[in-house]
């Protein structure tokens, strides 16, 4: 199987993960059902066990830190769409600004209907990381302010705007806007620190010496 099948499977996968995930958190299913699906997990968990674990990404903790950062996205928990715990979002540059779009799905439930204030925040601090990659340098999240202006309704298409507003040395100014059809749902400020690329390569290296459980 070449690498890039490899990618379409795992991606098909994630995505079956997702809709099992989202129907398990509610389900009223009988116990017995649920017993024989927990074991069949359970023996599938154990054979993945017993392949290599290899690198899922080139130490990049988000968008903003690799030097292509299409190379973050089939991984990341937020956009991955080989990331069975991604929604997953879907981020394009257009010109000078970051569009993207997402649909939360029951697993990110907070308040009833309403997508958790948490997830929010980490797609905010997602779409804000790639509006920090287009100056082209590598940068870590410093500051992330929410203004939650609205609840966020779940399994509805929402859409992020994001921009690179300035940089002030080490400091890189970004800003966005969560959107449910015409409402305002959220605002958000980001402050990224630009860090030399030595400091990615020693968070590499330690995260090369972590064993997964």
């Amino acid at each position: 199987m070449t690498d890039e099948s490899q990618l379409e499977v795992r991606r098909r996968l994630a995505a079956a993960s997702r809709v099992v995930i989202d129907r398990l958190v509610a389900t009223s299913a009988p116990a017995d059902l649920l017993a024989t699906a927990a074991d069949r997990m359970e023996a599938f968990a154990e054979t993945l066990g017993t392949y290599p674990h290899g690198r899922t990404y080139e130490g990049f903790a988000e968008p903003a830190n690799a030097g292509n950062p299409r190379e973050f996205f089939d991984h990341s928990p937020m956009s991955g769409e080989a990331n069975p715990v991604a929604p997953p979002m879907v981020m394009e540059v257009d010109g000078d600004v970051v569009r993207a779009t997402v649909t939360f799905h029951g697993a990110y439930e907070g308040p009833p209907g309403c997508v958790h204030g948490g997830f929010v925040a980490a797609a905010f601090d997602e779409v804000l990381g790639l509006a920090n990659a287009t100056s082209g340098l590598p940068a870590m999240t410093g500051t992330l302010t929410i203004r939650y202006r609205r609840p966020t309704p779940l399994r509805r298409a929402l859409r992020f705007e994001a921009r690179l507003d300035r940089v002030e040395g080490r400091k890189h100014f970004c800003s966005a806007e969560l959107w449910a059809g015409d409402e305002l749902c959220a605002e958000s400020d980001g402050i990224f620190i630009a860090v030399g690329r030595e400091r990615f390569e020693e968070l590499n290296a330690r995260r090369a010496n972590a064993r997964p459980s």
